[in-house]
């Protein structure tokens, strides 16, 4: 008999890179992700993760990077306080990949900052956006019985 399996709901996102090894630098220093996995078929591929939950950003390197999050489309990354927000916008700034912020934007949106990744690919960092409140608050919600 085998195990249950845990890689159940949104497992990752993954996002096309010309430089894996400068954007695993980028999130490991702007989000606290690690390389978890990584292989070289045809193609360089990494995992990496903050180990928080079972998700991961899924890291492909490509001659060209054709399609990029950017505008209003964007990965979120929580911080811990907004002075940790602070911190890493400063860091962005001085590294010159600060796009946007810090805003502070009230309930629900919370205090955030948008980078850039070597890309162009936007990473938010934020505080108090209360996300795993509203899941856990969704997930309790009994559905309805016709």
């Amino acid at each position: 008999m085998s195990a249950a399996p845990t890689d159940v709901g949104a497992t990752h996102v993954a996002l096309t890179v010309a430089d894996l090894d400068a954007s695993i630098a980028f999130y490991a220093r702007y989000a606290g992700m690690k390389v978890v996995h990584e292989r070289k078929e045809t193609t360089r591929v990494a995992w990496i993760s903050d180990l928080t939950r079972p998700f991961v950003l899924v890291l492909i390197e490509v001659p060209r990077v054709s399609f990029l999050l950017a505008g209003f489309n964007h990965i979120g990354v929580g911080c811990a306080s907004r002075d940790e927000v602070d911190r890493l916008a400063a860091q962005a700034r001085k590294d010159g990949c600060l796009a946007l912020g810090p805003t502070d934007s009230g309930y629900p949106v919370g205090y955030w900052a948008f980078l850039r990744d070597p890309d162009g690919h936007q990473l938010e960092i934020s505080f108090g956006q209360e996300v795993g409140i509203a899941v856990q608050a969704a997930s309790s919600v009994r559905p309805r019985v016709s």
